[in-house]
């Protein structure tokens, strides 16, 4: 039978598979035969793996016991599965196979998931366009001249190309929302620590959070659900509440914050368009004061990299990856680096050392450190007032391949909005609402919700409705 993908959501491939309307490998060669026509072009996928008819008839055996059971998801390159090769798009980790699961990974061999391949990603998440993988560029499904966004681009195209049910990524600053807004599926950055970080390549150990990708909220608070927790292997993770504290109400819009130049018309227009449909549906629209947002990207661009160059330091040629002959040991280890991390890699790992080092730790690092507890006390105020924080999730809908690679800070800029849910520890969720159409093409456009330190659910309420999902 002609299974339709386009319309499949992660709750309808369920009761269908309970009901027998096909099996799970009838479902998983569906995506597979998809992603044969899509992936050449796009890019999505770096490997697809060669046991998926085998692990969709295992998960047969488990369909009606486990709601997940046979449902396929495609996993980004910095999540280990065991067995698996892992190099989060880098050459530096090339042949590198995982010697254990990711947490994440393990909570959901439990429920029987089909894991489909590893996505594209930025080279250890470090990008907003995924031009940065030393595989190629992830292009965009619904106009592959443009990017699919970044750092998480291969899994939100192997979603929005229907080729997979559901993803995985991690976002650092936005590296699930971003590509989420501009491929026009669901993203959401969990609170700091609600999912664990344990066989998550890290980038950025205090801002660092896996987060789910789909088509619809529903799937991203089913996807979400399986897999957050407190794990004995991640002393930063915790558990959140199930239960939703208060029905949320009010709605904060950051006063000033479409003043800023760089901002697209068609983002303002679907934003305000975003807030006058939350008015209809009984949400109270109330301007926040939050004067420290300005400095957020500032922040962001000095605690990240000073994570980074401590965090890949152990990619030395030694014990893993790629290794390169050099005159001596010393020199072994400057080679290895030099040909296996790419420029954007480097250029994270220079500027974090600098802003580590002896005489401008207390300049850089030491300010940014103490305006961040600024930005979050600029949240809690704002939660004192309101239930729920609306922004804009990029500045622009998605921008041509090659664009912007030439200007660093032009592309960091495309962080903008969703940096600060990371800086601040909260969960963030991106919803797709608009589009602008340009060249004949239909370029997705998000808007962002953040919500307070474990309220992932408030999040989930209003964006159904929003989104006008029915409630389950």
């Amino acid at each position: 039978m002609k299974i339709d993908l386009k319309n499949l959501t992660i709750r309808k491939a369920s009761d269908a598979l309970k009901r027998g309307d096909f099996t799970v490998r009838e479902l998983a060669q569906a995506y597979l035969d998809e992603i044969k026509k899509r992936n050449p072009s796009v890019n999505a996928y770096l490997e697809i793996y060669d046991d998926i008819l085998a692990q969709a008839d295992e998960a047969q055996k488990f369909v009606g016991e486990n709601f997940l059971a046979g449902i396929p998801i495609a996993l980004k390159d910095n999540l280990l599965i065991k067995g698996k090769k892992v190099q989060s798009a880098s050459k530096i980790l090339d042949g590198y196979v995982a010697p254990y699961d990711a947490t994440a990974i393990e909570k959901l061999k439990k429920e029987h998931v089909v894991f489909i391949g590893r996505a594209n990603m930025d080279e250890f998440a470090m990008g907003g366009s995924t031009e940065n993988s030393a595989f190629g560029v992830t292009k965009n499904p619904h106009d592959e001249s443009r990017v699919a966004g970044g750092s998480s681009g291969g899994s939100v195209a192997a979603v929005a190309m229907d080729g997979a049910l559901g993803a995985l990524g991690s976002d650092t600053g936005g590296s699930v929302r971003q590509p989420a807004s501009f491929c026009g599926v669901v993203g959401l950055k969990p609170t700091y620590g609600s999912v664990s970080r344990h066989g998550l390549m890290a980038m950025g150990s205090s801002l660092d959070v896996i987060g789910p990708i789909g088509k619809t909220v529903d799937d991203v608070e089913i996807l979400f659900n399986a897999i957050k927790g407190k794990d004995i292997f991640d002393s930063t993770s915790i558990d959140t509440p199930e239960k939703l504290v208060k029905q949320p109400k009010k709605i904060g819009v950051p006063k000033g914050m479409l003043s800023g130049a760089g901002l697209d018309k068609a983002v303002v227009e679907t934003f305000n368009a975003g807030l006058e449909k939350f008015k209809s549906l009984g949400f109270e629209i109330v301007e926040v004061d939050m004067p420290n947002l300005s400095y957020a990207l500032a922040v962001y661009y000095v605690i990240m990299p000073a994570e980074v160059s401590t965090n890949l330091a152990r990619f030395d040629g030694v014990k893993y990856g790629l290794h390169k002959d050099g005159a001596n040991s010393i020199d072994d280890y400057f080679e290895t680096r030099a040909a296996g991390f790419g420029a954007e890699a480097r250029r994270r790992i220079m500027l974090g050392a600098y802003v580590l080092s002896s005489g401008y730790y207390d300049a850089y690092y030491g300010k940014a450190t103490a305006v961040r507890e600024l930005i979050k006390s600029d949240f809690a105020k704002a939660f004192e007032k309101v239930d729920l924080i609306a922004t804009p999730t990029a500045p622009t809908p998605s921008f041509k391949i090659g664009e912007k690679m030439s200007d660093p800070v032009a592309m960091y800029l495309a962080d903008i909005f969703t940096v600060t849910a990371n800086l601040a520890g909260i969960p963030a969720i991106s919803l797709p609402f608009g589009e602008k159409t340009e060249g004949g093409k239909y370029l997705p456009i998000g808007i962002q919700l953040m919500a307070r330190h474990g309220e992932e659910t408030a999040l989930f309420v209003a964006g159904k409705k929003l989104l006008g999902e029915v409630e389950y």
